[in-house]
């Protein structure tokens, strides 16, 4: 058996270790990308599957990214070579190997992969050997795919055919508000965790807007979030959090578990309710409308393990442009949508 001795200088032993730093965080770096979990499913012959889903995802798109990415897909949109903003968003992440937070470079690969595109090259053949855009177009579609389409505007006996965001601020229209990026903060009531959502400090009573469309999931007193609603698209893939509504009649009269909401919908009040065992009690000290989005590849995921919570912040600041209008019904004090949308849904 023989031996060797390795023997190296004060600087070349600093070198090595930095090197191995590097490798290490180059491997942890990219092993999260994609990351995924496996579960046993069981098929109806009683055996046992592996099922894969994807159980990391850091959404941290700026804002100018998003609007860039979205006014190259409507402008495109009756072009011969119609654009997909989810597609120039993954491609620009993949080509910045996921660094989104820098605008300069994400924007300019949008804008690059939108010229490719609009000259004749396909999304395919512009990707081709980036590895990691499988995933963030996975993760982005995840997150953005009810965003944008085609929908139509009703008035009266009129109806517009349009193409662009069908999705809106959960802040209607004339209601004033503000906001920060909290999401990640600690919290400590029960017990101490990260805050998993964004709070838009408003007025008691303005009225809560459905982003978008979805069935009634959950509805009623959860002891951290008060009176909550929580609203599941119909792709299941998204799951919009509403909580701390308002005390006395937090919801829109009639709304029930199981009710399909549109976008635009009026859902409920903003409020102050939670951090309470007891139903109906003001424990929050700031009136604030808590807003999350959970992201589910998985049924697992939903109220189990590898929970994903997105930083809806910048989402927020985008639908900002987009608030739906409203009005007050005397017969019941309720708010309504001033506006009647149709989705269109396409394969």
């Amino acid at each position: 058996m023989r031996f060797f001795i390795f023997t190296a200088t004060k600087k070349e032993l600093i070198f090595f270790g930095a090197a191995a730093v590097i490798f290490i965080s180059a491997a942890i770096l990219f092993g999260s990308f994609g990351i995924r979990a496996v579960r046993a499913n069981t098929n109806q012959s009683g055996q046992a599957e592996a099922q894969e889903y994807i159980k990391w995802l850091e959404f941290d798109l700026r804002l100018s990214s998003l609007e860039r990415a979205l006014k190259h897909d409507i402008n495109s949109y009756n072009s011969e070579t119609p654009l997909c903003w989810v597609e120039l968003l993954a491609y620009a992440a993949t080509r910045n190997w996921g660094n989104v937070r820098d605008e300069r470079k994400i924007n300019g690969y949008i804008d690059d992969a939108a010229k490719r595109l609009s000259g004749g090259a396909t999304i395919e053949e512009i990707t081709d050997g980036l590895e990691l855009f499988a995933y963030f177009h996975e993760t982005y579609s995840a997150v953005l795919s009810g965003f944008l389409g085609e929908f139509e505007v009703v008035d009266g006996d009129v109806l517009t055919r349009k193409y662009g965001l069908r999705v809106f601020s959960p802040i209607a229209r004339g209601f004033g508000y503000s906001h920060y990026d909290d999401f990640g903060n600690s919290r400590s009531y029960g017990y101490r965790r990260r805050h998993l959502g964004n709070d838009l400090i408003g007025s008691v009573g303005t009225p809560i807007i459905a982003v978008e469309c979805g069935f009634v999931e959950a509805l009623g007193w959860n002891q951290y979030g008060g009176w909550r609603i929580g609203i599941r698209t119909h792709d299941m893939r998204r799951y919009y959090y509403y909580a701390h509504l308002r005390r006395d009649h937090p919801f829109r009269t009639g709304l029930q578990e199981g009710d399909f909401v549109q976008a635009g919908d009026v859902i409920g009040y903003l409020g102050m309710t939670g951090y309470s065992r007891t139903e109906n009690v003001n424990n929050i000290t700031t009136p604030h409308l808590h807003f999350g989005m959970q992201i589910i590849f998985d049924e697992v995921q939903k109220d189990g393990i590898n929970q994903i919570w997105i930083d809806v912040y910048n989402i927020v600041r985008l639908l900002s442009a987009n608030r739906m209008s409203v009005a007050r019904c005397e017969d019941n004090k309720d708010y309504d949508r001033s506006v009647q949308i149709n989705m269109i849904v396409t394969d």
